[in-house]
């Protein structure tokens, strides 16, 4: 089987498991394809660990999922030095935590404090772990998805700018249509009746693959000016009026570049082209750039999301 026939059926599959959330399944496989990680907020309840623990229900990868509390520990995501008897004396090994795991979950990721949040940071940006001053190399196909609810809950900390710019896309879940809805009913009614049947498990190699073929998507100059354009919009609002100058404070780091270099490529593959176009590039946006931006006080004050913020640099850069 192809790789992007591969990768269709396995969004097929995910798309049979995870009612009405069609948006949020293309972004983790873009994720997944860009070698990128993903955030995806939203209220309890609306499928987001689901989506992941779907993904590698038909994925042949070793799945983990680290449950986010105020009392989380460092050595609880990255593992820990353990020290044990043989013969001849005693040694200290090293326990690998569930970091190391193919696809980790880092479930409620708001719900834990800074220092076990930037647990994290290394695994995600370097695919290393180091412990003890030993530096441990992480699997070849890494990708943390993590969850987190609204920050204003309570008992919620929210991340660091440093930490949110290490995802590739941040992904926001909005509740399900009618319809979808009655489709979930059904759908868990099945499952608790036992008739969901499981599918036989895609190879990694399949992953590799598609990534390969991902980097191979032609990107020409006038995309890339684009994306670059994009991005500087951010860092200098007042060049495109009143409006975005007094809603940005801080605009998105050259990650957002990169991310969307990388999240339009593989846009372009999953539709089925060998280029990316700027089409592609509009269509991932905002999942690339809501999340490196630091509104301003008017923002705040008007109510104007991130979101907004971008479609409107979208609306006024000009398209090459």
């Amino acid at each position: 089987m192809a790789a992007r026939d591969a990768v269709l059926e396995l969004k097929r599959r995910m798309g049979a498991a995870v009612v009405g959330q069609e948006a949020v399944i293309d972004r983790v496989l873009i994720a997944l394809l860009a070698n990128g990680h993903v955030l995806l907020e939203g209220l309890p309840g609306l499928a987001k660990t689901r989506t992941i623990k779907t993904l590698a229900k038909n994925l042949d990868a070793a799945f983990s999922r680290i449950q986010f509390t105020p009392d989380l520990l460092p050595a609880d995501v990255t593992g820990t030095e353990v020290y044990g008897e043989k013969a001849g004396g005693g040694e200290f090994k090293f326990q690998p935590g569930p970091v190391f795991g193919n696809l980790v979950l880092a479930d409620e990721i708001n719900r834990a404090p800074a220092k076990a949040q930037a647990a994290l940071l290394e695994a995600m940006e370097e695919r290393q772990v180091t412990v003890a001053g030993t530096t441990h190399p992480l699997p070849d196909l890494f990708l943390v998805m993590a969850t987190q609810n609204p920050i204003e809950q309570e008992g919620t900390y929210p991340l660091p700018e440093a930490q949110t710019d290490r995802f590739l896309l941040k992904v926001l879940i909005d509740y399900p249509t009618d319809a979808d809805e009655a489709k979930i009913l059904r759908l868990v009614r099945g499952e608790e009746a036992g008739a969901a049947a499981a599918g036989e498990k895609l190879p990694q190699q399949v992953v590799h693959d598609a990534r390969a073929e991902v980097l191979k998507v032609f990107v020409s100059e006038a995309v890339e000016a684009y994306f670059v354009a994009l991005v500087a919009a951010t860092r200098r609002p007042a060049q495109f009026g009143d409006k975005l100058k007094n809603w940005v404070q801080v605009g998105a780091s050259p990650r957002g570049t990169l991310a969307l270099d990388r999240a339009a490529r593989a846009h372009a593959w999953l539709a089925g082209r060998d280029h990316a176009t700027p089409d592609d590039v509009r269509a991932v946006a905002v999942d690339c750039l809501r999340h490196r931006l630091i509104l301003g006080y008017e923002a705040v004050a008007e109510g104007v999301t991130p979101d907004q913020v971008v479609a409107e640099v979208v609306r006024q850069v000009a398209v090459p």
